[in-house]
Protein backbone atom coordinates (compact mmCIF):
# COMPACT_ATOMS: atom_id res chain seq x y z
CA UNK A 1 0.00 0.00 0.00
CA UNK A 2 1.12 3.55 -0.87
CA UNK A 3 1.73 5.85 2.32
CA UNK A 4 2.50 9.42 2.73
CA UNK A 5 4.18 10.79 5.90
CA UNK A 6 4.16 13.77 7.14
CA UNK A 7 5.84 15.83 8.99
CA UNK A 8 5.52 19.74 10.97
CA UNK A 9 8.90 20.16 12.91
CA UNK A 10 10.97 23.00 13.49
CA UNK A 11 13.95 22.45 11.25
CA UNK A 12 16.47 23.83 9.30
CA UNK A 13 17.02 22.91 5.40
CA UNK A 14 20.47 22.99 3.20
CA UNK A 15 20.20 22.03 -0.54
CA UNK A 16 23.38 21.26 -2.26
CA UNK A 17 23.97 20.24 -5.76
CA UNK A 18 24.23 22.62 -8.78
CA UNK A 19 23.58 25.28 -6.34
CA UNK A 20 23.50 25.69 -3.07
CA UNK A 21 20.58 27.05 -0.78
CA UNK A 22 19.72 27.18 2.72
CA UNK A 23 16.41 28.08 4.74
CA UNK A 24 16.85 29.24 8.13
CA UNK A 25 15.14 27.40 11.54
CA UNK A 26 11.48 27.62 11.25
CA UNK A 27 7.75 25.40 11.51
CA UNK A 28 7.72 23.60 8.57
CA UNK A 29 5.52 20.64 6.84
CA UNK A 30 7.76 17.86 5.49
CA UNK A 31 6.17 15.69 2.77
CA UNK A 32 8.00 12.21 2.35
CA UNK A 33 5.64 10.79 -0.75
CA UNK A 34 5.44 6.50 -1.28
CA UNK A 35 7.43 7.30 -4.92
CA UNK A 36 10.15 8.49 -2.34
CA UNK A 37 10.33 12.13 -3.38
CA UNK A 38 10.61 14.60 -0.31
CA UNK A 39 9.28 18.37 -0.23
CA UNK A 40 9.96 21.01 2.21
CA UNK A 41 6.49 23.91 2.83
CA UNK A 42 5.43 26.76 4.53
CA UNK A 43 2.45 28.04 5.71
CA UNK A 44 2.55 31.20 2.63
CA UNK A 45 3.65 29.54 -0.42
CA UNK A 46 0.13 27.94 -1.52
CA UNK A 47 1.18 24.46 -3.00
CA UNK A 48 4.79 25.27 -4.17
CA UNK A 49 7.48 23.74 -1.78
CA UNK A 50 10.09 25.84 -0.63
CA UNK A 51 12.11 22.84 -1.64
CA UNK A 52 12.31 19.35 -2.79
CA UNK A 53 14.16 16.11 -3.76
CA UNK A 54 12.76 14.24 -6.99
CA UNK A 55 12.67 10.79 -7.21
CA UNK A 56 14.24 8.26 -7.59
CA UNK A 57 16.09 9.30 -4.33
CA UNK A 58 17.29 8.21 -0.60
CA UNK A 59 16.38 9.55 2.91
CA UNK A 60 18.64 8.54 5.83
CA UNK A 61 17.45 9.52 8.94
CA UNK A 62 20.53 10.00 11.24
CA UNK A 63 20.68 9.39 15.05
CA UNK A 64 21.80 13.36 15.17
CA UNK A 65 18.16 14.51 14.21
CA UNK A 66 19.50 15.07 10.70
CA UNK A 67 18.15 13.54 7.50
CA UNK A 68 19.91 13.57 4.53
CA UNK A 69 18.12 13.38 0.59
CA UNK A 70 20.80 11.97 -2.08
CA UNK A 71 19.06 11.44 -5.61
CA UNK A 72 20.80 9.86 -8.21
CA UNK A 73 22.65 12.76 -9.17
CA UNK A 74 24.70 13.23 -5.91
CA UNK A 75 22.42 16.23 -4.66
CA UNK A 76 21.62 16.23 -0.90
CA UNK A 77 19.21 17.91 0.96
CA UNK A 78 19.89 18.45 4.31
CA UNK A 79 17.11 18.95 6.86
CA UNK A 80 18.21 19.47 10.62
CA UNK A 81 15.74 18.85 12.93
CA UNK A 82 15.40 20.79 16.16
CA UNK A 83 11.73 19.35 17.60
CA UNK A 84 9.08 17.53 15.66
CA UNK A 85 5.79 18.56 16.54
CA UNK A 86 3.85 15.93 14.87
CA UNK A 87 4.63 12.56 12.33
CA UNK A 88 2.34 10.15 11.08
CA UNK A 89 1.65 8.35 8.29
CA UNK A 90 -1.58 7.39 6.08
CA UNK A 91 -2.29 5.20 3.21
CA UNK A 92 -3.74 6.80 0.72
CA UNK A 93 -4.55 4.44 -2.08
CA UNK A 94 -4.34 4.47 -6.02
CA UNK A 95 -5.35 7.61 -6.78
CA UNK A 96 -7.51 7.54 -10.15
CA UNK A 97 -5.43 10.42 -11.31
CA UNK A 98 -6.87 13.73 -12.80
CA UNK A 99 -9.74 13.21 -15.41
CA UNK A 100 -9.57 16.01 -18.09
CA UNK A 101 -12.84 16.88 -19.69
CA UNK A 102 -13.57 15.50 -23.15
CA UNK A 103 -12.46 18.86 -25.13
CA UNK A 104 -9.01 18.78 -23.40
CA UNK A 105 -8.15 15.07 -23.63
CA UNK A 106 -9.32 15.08 -27.24
CA UNK A 107 -7.23 18.18 -27.60
CA UNK A 108 -4.17 16.04 -26.24
CA UNK A 109 -4.83 13.61 -28.39
CA UNK A 110 -5.34 15.52 -31.31
CA UNK A 111 -2.16 17.00 -30.78
CA UNK A 112 -0.16 14.31 -30.25
CA UNK A 113 -1.10 12.92 -33.21
CA UNK A 114 0.00 15.64 -34.97
CA UNK A 115 2.51 16.83 -33.22
CA UNK A 116 4.28 18.56 -36.32
CA UNK A 117 1.95 21.66 -35.91
CA UNK A 118 4.32 22.94 -33.42
CA UNK A 119 6.56 23.04 -36.02
CA UNK A 120 8.87 21.95 -38.67
CA UNK A 121 10.99 18.96 -37.32
CA UNK A 122 9.08 18.25 -33.75
CA UNK A 123 8.98 14.79 -32.49
CA UNK A 124 7.21 13.03 -29.91
CA UNK A 125 8.02 11.55 -26.81
CA UNK A 126 5.21 10.51 -25.11
CA UNK A 127 1.79 11.62 -24.21
CA UNK A 128 0.53 12.02 -20.46
CA UNK A 129 4.35 12.10 -19.21
CA UNK A 130 4.66 11.08 -15.64
CA UNK A 131 6.51 12.98 -13.05
CA UNK A 132 6.27 12.45 -9.11
CA UNK A 133 3.75 15.89 -9.64
CA UNK A 134 1.13 14.63 -11.90
CA UNK A 135 1.71 13.52 -15.23
CA UNK A 136 2.84 15.69 -18.09
CA UNK A 137 0.18 16.63 -20.80
CA UNK A 138 2.34 15.74 -23.74
CA UNK A 139 6.21 15.87 -24.14
CA UNK A 140 8.22 16.52 -27.63
CA UNK A 141 11.22 17.72 -28.98
CA UNK A 142 11.70 20.35 -30.94
CA UNK A 143 14.05 20.40 -34.34
CA UNK A 144 16.85 20.93 -32.32
CA UNK A 145 16.58 18.03 -30.11
CA UNK A 146 15.62 20.45 -26.97
CA UNK A 147 12.98 19.02 -24.90
CA UNK A 148 9.53 20.39 -24.86
CA UNK A 149 6.90 20.25 -22.04
CA UNK A 150 3.09 21.22 -23.29
CA UNK A 151 0.32 21.68 -21.03
CA UNK A 152 -2.95 21.87 -22.71
CA UNK A 153 -6.48 23.33 -21.36
CA UNK A 154 -9.57 24.15 -23.36
CA UNK A 155 -9.46 27.75 -21.63
CA UNK A 156 -5.75 29.00 -20.36
CA UNK A 157 -5.73 30.76 -17.10
CA UNK A 158 -2.86 31.92 -14.53
CA UNK A 159 -3.32 28.48 -13.34
CA UNK A 160 -2.30 26.90 -16.03
CA UNK A 161 0.62 28.65 -16.13
CA UNK A 162 1.34 28.03 -12.50
CA UNK A 163 0.84 24.37 -13.37
CA UNK A 164 3.48 23.81 -16.23
CA UNK A 165 6.21 26.17 -14.45
CA UNK A 166 6.00 23.28 -11.57
CA UNK A 167 6.54 20.65 -14.81
CA UNK A 168 9.30 22.68 -15.81
CA UNK A 169 11.32 23.21 -12.73
CA UNK A 170 10.98 19.49 -11.65
CA UNK A 171 11.91 18.31 -15.41
CA UNK A 172 15.08 20.71 -15.70
CA UNK A 173 16.52 18.85 -12.57
CA UNK A 174 16.45 15.51 -14.62
CA UNK A 175 19.61 16.11 -16.56
CA UNK A 176 18.50 13.27 -19.25
CA UNK A 177 16.06 15.81 -20.59
CA UNK A 178 17.37 19.49 -19.56
CA UNK A 179 16.98 22.10 -20.54
CA UNK A 180 12.98 21.73 -20.99
CA UNK A 181 11.01 24.42 -22.82
CA UNK A 182 7.53 24.88 -22.49
CA UNK A 183 4.15 25.72 -24.26
CA UNK A 184 1.16 26.36 -22.92
CA UNK A 185 -1.98 25.82 -25.23
CA UNK A 186 -5.62 26.46 -25.54
CA UNK A 187 -8.44 27.43 -27.47
CA UNK A 188 -8.22 30.53 -25.51
CA UNK A 189 -5.56 31.84 -23.32
CA UNK A 190 -6.52 34.71 -21.01
CA UNK A 191 -4.18 38.09 -21.29
CA UNK A 192 -3.01 37.80 -17.71
CA UNK A 193 -1.74 34.47 -18.62
CA UNK A 194 -0.23 35.33 -21.74
CA UNK A 195 1.80 37.94 -19.92
CA UNK A 196 3.47 35.49 -17.22
CA UNK A 197 3.68 32.70 -19.50
CA UNK A 198 6.17 35.57 -21.64
CA UNK A 199 7.47 36.65 -18.35
CA UNK A 200 8.79 33.06 -18.02
CA UNK A 201 9.84 32.05 -21.07
CA UNK A 202 6.99 29.67 -22.22
CA UNK A 203 5.62 30.00 -25.20
CA UNK A 204 2.14 30.34 -26.23
CA UNK A 205 -0.29 28.49 -28.89
CA UNK A 206 -3.41 28.89 -29.71
CA UNK A 207 -5.36 26.03 -30.34
CA UNK A 208 -8.41 25.85 -33.82
CA UNK A 209 -10.27 22.90 -31.80
CA UNK A 210 -12.54 22.66 -34.95
CA UNK A 211 -9.62 23.16 -37.45
CA UNK A 212 -7.44 19.75 -35.56
CA UNK A 213 -10.71 17.97 -35.58
CA UNK A 214 -10.97 18.33 -38.87
CA UNK A 215 -7.66 18.14 -40.40
CA UNK A 216 -8.39 21.33 -42.14
CA UNK A 217 -6.08 23.38 -41.18
CA UNK A 218 -2.34 21.86 -40.02
CA UNK A 219 -1.57 25.46 -38.52
CA UNK A 220 -1.50 26.36 -35.32
CA UNK A 221 -1.06 30.21 -34.15
CA UNK A 222 2.10 30.23 -32.49
CA UNK A 223 2.74 33.58 -30.20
Amino acid sequence: MRTMRLVIARCSVDYAGRLTAHLPSAPRLILVKADGSVSIHADDRAYKPLNWMSPPCTLKEGDDSVWTVVNKAGEKLIITMEEILHDSSHELGVDPGLIKDGVEAHLQELLADRIETLGEGYSLIRREYPTAIGPVDILCRDADGATVAVEIKRRGEIDGVEQLTRYLELLNRDPHLAPVKGVFAAQEIKPQARVLATDRGIGCVVLDYDAMRGIEDDKLRLF
